[in-house]
């Protein structure tokens, strides 16, 4: 029976409770899912790599105790992805591991943005969201549009019960829920819940491929304004993950700084590069 304490325990509790289990084949089954996702929307949708992950796509510290990828994407910022992020980050020898991918788009259409997270803790933890660029408490059109019609598979996965609700501490990241966000945590790691995850991914991915392909532009006059809500979104769902706390003990404040300012983009909405 699913517990309120079950769902809201924190990550550190949970690797606590076993530290140092061997997550690698794991780790393969969701970067493959991640990669895969990655590959079909970049058939579809035209981006390059970002000099600002340049010497980031494997590395690790002197010890080998945490290490990670992180491969950063640009594409055409008026008419396409704006930014892309394919990375994790971990130890997949000890119980935790962090990987995204992350698409955000230009501000020529409204489509929703794409999250999808896969972590071990050592328990499966994944989290998926379509992040709203609307006001989607007051624009009904839009929650019509893109967040009712994935209701009902939302609702399947809520209530397989091979998963738990996973709750974030932090406030920020429960306001940037949107109505279809899943958030959850399966104890069991059988291929069963790996494959149920992945056809969850693949079918997410079609549908906000087939909204971008689809999409009607945005008037060009409302476009700067929608990029601007954009960024505030991008750098606060980067910085105010409580994720960075964690990885601040393995790596150190200043380090996680840095990986959390490439995965952003920071460098890249202030027109660095």
């Amino acid at each position: 029976m699913t517990t309120s304490s079950s769902q809201t325990k924190t990550i550190p509790e949970f690797l606590a409770e076993a530290p140092d289990v061997d997550v690698r084949e794991l780790w393969q089954a969701f970067w493959d899912i991640l990669t895969a996702a990655k590959e079909r929307i970049t058939e579809v949708l035209d981006v390059e790599p970002h000099a600002s992950s340049a010497d980031l796509e494997a590395w690790s510290t002197p010890d080998g105790s945490y290490e990670g990828s992180l491969n950063t994407f640009a594409g055409d910022p008026d008419n396409g992805v704006e930014w892309l992020v394919h990375s994790w980050i971990g130890n997949r020898s000890a119980s935790i591991l962090d990987m995204n991918l992350q698409v955000w788009l230009g501000p020529h259409i409204d489509v929703p943005h794409l999250v999808i997270v896969f972590g071990t803790i050592p328990n499966i933890f994944h989290f998926s969201d379509l992040v709203a660029r609307r006001d989607i408490t007051t624009d009904i059109a839009y929650l019509d549009k893109y967040y009712e019609p994935e209701n009902s598979s939302w609702l399947s996965l809520r209530s397989d019960d091979r998963f738990t609700w996973s709750v974030s501490h932090g406030t920020y990241m429960r306001a940037f829920l949107s109505p279809v966000g899943n958030s959850y945590v399966a104890a069991s790691a059988d291929a069963d819940i790996v494959d149920t995850l992945r056809k969850a991914v693949e079918e997410r991915v079609e549908t906000w491929l087939s909204w971008v392909q689809n999409a009607t532009p945005v008037p060009p006059e409302e476009r700067a304004e929608l990029r601007k809500r954009d960024h505030l979104l991008r750098t606060y769902g980067y910085t105010l993950d409580p994720m960075n706390e964690l990885s601040k003990k393995f790596l150190g404040a200043e380090r996680v700084e840095e990986l959390v300012a490439v995965r952003a983009g920071l460098g890249q909405m202030r027109g660095d590069a």
